[in-house]
């Protein structure tokens, strides 16, 4: 079955590529830092971003979408930057900019859910809800790290991400279920100005 939704397929294409350039800048993240239990979160969340880049290959497969070539050296390479920069540019930054990126792709996947059944199909939802909802839970991990930073509110100022803004609507302490998660980044852009992906 070919996707007749260019918005879709390219999100698709973009989002494989993209996770590989998150993990890799995860690597230089959990490297950098000091803390063993700061290592360990961050690594696990390096594996949550293989993982999506598994199942989001998974569904490109079974549309016989291919896998872009421009993205991936793009990407490869702009992962290899972060992941090198982690090592120089002191604690806090690497931090803030982990939860701006990760704020704005909660609605990638949110957003390839609605694209998906505009066209009627359902069968993706399940793991598109969950890969969301898990780009979500890493967005309050790096928050929480930061949140009372006296540079947070500076930054916030500047990149629009912080205890006050963000890129979805998502409240963890009122999650919606699958069921209910259509209104989820309906006036949300995909790609936050400056965001990774």
């Amino acid at each position: 079955m070919q996707l007749n939704h260019p918005a879709l397929v390219d999100l698709l294409k973009k989002a494989y590529s993209a996770e590989k350039a998150a993990a890799f800048a995860y690597q230089g993240h959990a490297g950098a830092v000091k803390k063993s239990d700061e290592k360990a979160a961050i690594r696990q969340i390096e594996i949550d971003e293989w993982n999506h880049r598994k199942e989001v290959l998974e569904i490109m497969n079974h549309y016989n979408i291919p896998v872009s070539r421009y993205y991936e050296i793009r990407f490869h390479i702009i992962g290899k930057i972060i992941s090198a920069s982690c090592y120089v540019i002191g604690w806090f930054m690497p931090f803030y900019f982990a939860g701006r990126l990760e704020s704005g792709n909660v609605c990638e996947y949110f957003r390839m859910k609605q694209y998906f059944n505009s066209l009627g199909i359902k069968e993706h939802d399940s793991i598109l809800y969950e890969m969301g909802i898990k780009e979500k839970e890493h967005e309050v991990y790096f928050l929480e790290q930061i949140k009372t930073n006296k540079l947070l509110p500076f930054f916030e100022k500047l990149f629009s991400w912080g205890n006050k803004q963000g890129f979805n609507n998502i409240d963890l302490d009122k999650k919606y279920p699958l069921e209910e998660s259509d209104h989820y980044c309906k006036n949300k852009p995909t790609n936050p100005p400056g965001i990774l992906k």
